[in-house]
């Protein structure tokens, strides 16, 4: 298996046992109701923010090459 194959199974293999234990009514993180929003929020934003960054930013060697042909092509502001 590749890596990536093994890194979605690990974090499926987590969710899983994650699962299970909420299913008898066991903690595996002691985290409230209002701590779990909280970190739900604060992921989504920092994700979101990281990708918008590198999506509309010219940080990879593709992307500074698509930068010089739209510049050549003269199709940038």
């Amino acid at each position: 298996m590749d890596k990536g194959t093994w890194i979605r199974t690990v974090v499926l293999a987590l969710a899983l046992v994650n699962q299970v234990l909420v299913m008898f009514s066991k903690s595996p993180l002691p985290i409230d109701s209002e701590m779990a929003e909280q970190i739900t929020a604060s992921i989504f934003t920092v994700v979101t923010s990281v990708y918008a960054w590198f999506k509309n930013n010219y940080v990879t060697k593709k992307g500074k090459q698509q930068r010089d042909v739209l510049r050549q092509n003269g199709l940038t502001k």
